[in-house]
């Protein structure tokens, strides 16, 4: 079993590149968002994830292991394949990932190509309180959007995100926005505070 290649990109491809470890070129299928950090000749590290058949064996590479622990996380949910897998990672990094299933926001994960409204919602019902544990640094904002996803959060915290999406902002913007002022003005801040504060925050 194959868990990381260290070595030199040899090439790019539409889908995947090839790794020179000491002169044996590994095929590694990739995100597109994987596949743009990666340049010919340049060294590398990829994650990787071994795929194993009786007619095939398939390597996928990412560029850490949060990205390799969300493959396999939506890879676990039901009728959701590696390439449909490669093409939310393609279109969404992490983070936004985070947040579309904490904000239980299905129209962003239906952005991917290939990903219909019906698919999205799956990934969203059934990843649905899993975002935080895979959110890396962003896990305050992403167990804030948490609670506003399954309308727990408090409703000082819920008029100031509204607040901010009435004013054009997006629901992630608005919610992080919220979140990152709430570590200094503290929880219990009034809405209004919290309106003025984000606002601050988002034009900074």
């Amino acid at each position: 079993m194959i868990g990381k290649l260290k070595g030199i990109v040899d090439s790019v491809g539409e889908d995947h590149a090839i790794i020179d470890v000491a002169g044996v070129g590994y095929v590694a299928h990739c995100a597109t968002r994987t596949l743009g950090r990666l340049n010919p000749g340049e060294a590398t590290a990829l994650w990787i994830e071994t795929y194993v058949r009786e007619d095939l064996i398939r390597l996928y590479g990412f560029s850490d292991e949060l990205e390799r622990d969300w493959f396999r996380l939506l890879m676990s949910v039901q009728g959701v394949g590696a390439k449909v897998a490669l093409a939310v990672q393609s279109t969404l990094s992490p983070g936004d990932l985070a947040s579309a299933i904490a904000l239980q926001d299905k129209s962003m994960i239906a952005r991917a190509p290939g990903i219909g409204p019906k698919v999205a919602g799956r990934i969203c019902s059934e990843l649905k309180g899993k975002a935080p544990a895979y959110s890396g640094a962003a896990a305050g904002e992403i167990g804030l959007q948490s609670d506003l996803g399954s309308d727990h959060a408090s409703s000082n915290v819920s008029d100031a995100v509204s607040a901010l999406t009435n004013l054009g902002y997006s629901a992630q913007q608005a919610s992080g926005a919220v979140a990152r002022v709430i570590k200094n003005a503290g929880e219990d801040a009034d809405s209004a505070t919290l309106i003025r504060l984000g606002l601050k925050e988002l034009s900074s």
